[in-house]
């Protein structure tokens, strides 16, 4: 019965991350679906945060893929009109952070 449970939690807890990618990517003018595409939503992440594609490369590589990371998710802060505090909650706390920026009235902005 727990394993029922936890499943059915698993599942809520997928649908709450799929959505909230999906509906950060439409704020931002991209398709929704392409945060369900795996390399393909870093791309567009990329886009979304004003980096260049080929920073994808630095996602391979250890150490730097957590300091890249986190200067993604701050740029992307800076684009939705959020602080760089708000940004570290993104990069940190992305389960709670994400949601409030998906689901909040923030408005993309590409300049």
């Amino acid at each position: 019965m727990g394993g029922i449970i936890g499943g059915i939690i698993g599942l809520a807890i997928l649908g709450l991350f799929i959505a909230t990618g999906w509906k950060i990517f439409e704020k931002a003018g991209k398709p929704g679906w392409a945060a369900l595409v795996p390399i393909y939503n870093l791309i567009v992440m990329l886009d979304i945060a004003g980096k260049p594609t080929w920073w994808f490369v630095l996602f391979l590589i250890p150490g730097v893929s957590a300091i890249a990371a986190i200067l993604v998710m701050l740029a992307v802060a800076q684009r939705f009109g959020k602080s760089s505090a708000f940004g570290l909650g993104l990069a940190f706390l992305g389960f709670i952070f994400g949601p409030m920026l998906a689901f909040s009235d923030a408005k993309y902005s590409a300049a």
